[in-house]
């Protein structure tokens, strides 16, 4: 295991959590842009959500073919030209002018942003030791946090006085800064490499033998389609079915992300402390009722909307810390970045076929309401229910 010293330990927590950031302001950016980009592009539910399930299927294939390579190279290269593809693929979509250019920018982004995760969190797994690294992963997955209290919002204020465009050519700035400090503070990371590597198809073979590994990845795909069925349009349906505009938008996205900042630690101290299984079953459980409050069509104030975001984003986003510790802990250390990889393509499979999905299940009406979202809030319950049995099949090996 590499060993790092106390601060540099810290600055390599903050700088992946920057990192993460703006690959999740990038992805999350997308959702609340949904009213505007449906009616700049005239586009239904079901091409919208192509828009956001072209990112995660890509991200899904370049993470499955880094699952049979990624143990293969320093985990600092691997990171580093990621991110620079991420940050010249979301340039790309600041410059698009039609829908389909719009569309191949984010399947090139969703190509390299589908792996940032799996290899920042390989590298979590590699440098900080199993008794901190609940803590750890929840100090990089503030960036959720942190994105949606001040990413999404600023990107909404922005797109709502400028246009579309101009968050994703803003974010392209912040990624080129972010590369720069990630050059001089992420260490190399090549331990793994002193192992034997085998072929592609054995890599495959070696990594999916072990039951272990597949409940593990059954589990996080669940997790996201059950999520992505409702994330994705949550923005548009609150434009569409209430009286809320999209100058609202902005302190949904700011309060839900606040309150997560505080709950996130909580929840990270308590996978530290109790089965990572028993605490995912509890977090799964409270997220059903911000699920069905949110995809019900209620006739309520911006403060109630507040209050069904905040429980939205402090249970059904929670469900991802002790979900990424469980399978952190489902492998031997010589696995764990192609599990990890092999998890994050997992992941963006479930949430891009649940987003294409939900946006078949629903139809945007001629008076332009959004209906059957209440369908698709109690399918994802029902997709909870099962993540509960599979999460008690993951059994922690490291």
């Amino acid at each position: 295991m590499v060993q790092l010293s106390t601060a540099r330990e810290r600055a390599l927590l903050y700088t992946l959590m920057a990192l993460q950031f703006t690959v999740i302001v990038d992805f999350m950016i997308m959702m609340p842009l949904s009213s505007q980009l449906m009616d700049a592009f005239a586009i239904q539910p079901a091409e919208f959500g192509l828009l956001v399930s072209s990112y995660s299927l890509a991200a899904g294939a370049s993470a499955l073919l880094a699952s049979a390579i990624a143990d293969r190279f320093d985990r600092r290269h691997a990171l580093l030209m990621c991110y620079l593809g991420l940050a010249i693929a979301t340039l790309g979509c600041g410059l698009a002018d039609s829908y389909l250019l719009l569309l191949i920018a984010r399947i090139i982004a969703g190509f390299f942003g589908g792996v940032m995760s799996a290899v920042a969190l390989a590298i979590l797994g590699d440098v900080i030791p199993p008794q901190r690294r609940g803590q750890a992963m929840g100090v990089v997955m503030l960036a959720f946090s942190l994105a949606a209290v001040a990413g999404v919002p600023l990107g909404l204020f922005i797109a709502n006085h400028y246009q579309w465009q101009t968050p994703f050519l803003l974010l392209a700035v912040v990624c080129v800064l972010v590369l720069v400090v990630s050059w001089f503070v992420v260490p190399p990371v090549r331990e793994h490499l002193q192992q034997q590597h085998t072929p592609m198809l054995q890599s495959y073979r070696d990594l999916l033998s072990v039951p272990n590994h597949w409940w593990g990845f059954v589990t996080s795909s669940l997790v996201m389609f059950g999520g992505f069925m409702v994330i994705p349009y949550i923005a548009p349906a609150v434009v569409a079915n209430t009286e809320l505009s999209n100058s609202d938008l902005p302190y949904i996205y700011l309060v839900g992300g606040a309150v997560t900042l505080i709950t996130r630690p909580m929840i990270a101290k308590l996978t530290d402390t109790y089965p990572h299984a028993q605490v995912f079953t509890w977090i799964v459980l409270l997220s059903f009722i911000p699920i069905i409050l949110v995809t019900q069509t209620l006739q309520v104030g911006l403060l109630w909307h507040l209050l069904m975001a905040a429980l939205f984003f402090i249970f059904v986003s929670g469900r991802f810390i002790p979900c990424s510790a469980l399978v952190t802990a489902s492998c031997e250390p010589r696995f764990r970045g192609r599990v990890m990889a092999f998890n994050s393509a997992m992941q963006n499979l479930g949430s891009g076929v649940a987003a294409f999905v939900a946006g078949l299940i629903m139809v945007k009406s001629n008076s332009g309401e959004l209906l059957h979202y209440d369908w698709v809030g109690f399918i994802a319950c029902l997709v909870g229910l099962l993540t509960i049995w599979t999460a008690k099949k993951v059994k922690a090996i490291s």
